[in-house]
């Protein structure tokens, strides 16, 4: 097996999943990062919008930390995502827990290959797609795949968690 370019990367040839490295100029001025995949991935291979999805670390008080996958042009739940996690409360993890504890920055952070799996909640609404789009653990990179394998190897729940 080639030397995978990142780790999120390496787990899904590890895993066998099929996918597809999507690369895409990032401005390294441009800190949105989620609108940016958006504006240079729209269109291409007909990816609509709400197929780009963003990965958000967010901290559970006494719990750790915990992942939210969904699409970009919508904001987070922190109450939905807490309570498909299980716990009362959620709110965004600090920029430098989030960083240390996925081992990418911010904006390059990835579902897959993350030091340490967290637990991980993914939107409903990737049900609706053939392919989904998310970090590949690099600005500027995007791995496009099937929705239940996103889901199967970050042992992710569905909720609806997501708002406008």
């Amino acid at each position: 097996m080639a030397r995978a370019a990142t780790p999120a990367i390496k787990a899904l040839l590890a895993a066998e999943i099929p996918h597809e490295v999507l690369r895409y100029h990032h401005d390294p001025q441009n800190e949105s990062f989620g609108e940016e995949a958006v504006a240079e991935l729209a269109g291409v291979d007909g990816v609509d919008p709400e197929q780009v999805f963003k990965t958000l670390v967010v901290a559970l008080p006494k719990a750790g930390l915990a992942v939210a996958v969904l699409p970009v042009p919508f904001q987070l739940s922190l109450k939905a995502a807490a309570a498909a996690l299980g716990v009362a409360k959620a709110t965004m993890a600090d920029r430098a827990a989030a960083e240390r504890s996925s081992g990418y920055v911010i904006g390059g952070i990835s579902p897959f290959g993350q030091r340490k799996q967290l637990p991980t909640v993914v939107d409903s609404s990737a049900l609706r797609w053939d392919r989904v789009l998310c970090s590949a653990g690099k600005r500027g990179w995007d791995v496009a795949l099937h929705p239940q394998d996103l889901i199967a190897l970050t042992g992710a729940v569905i909720a609806d968690i997501r708002t406008s």
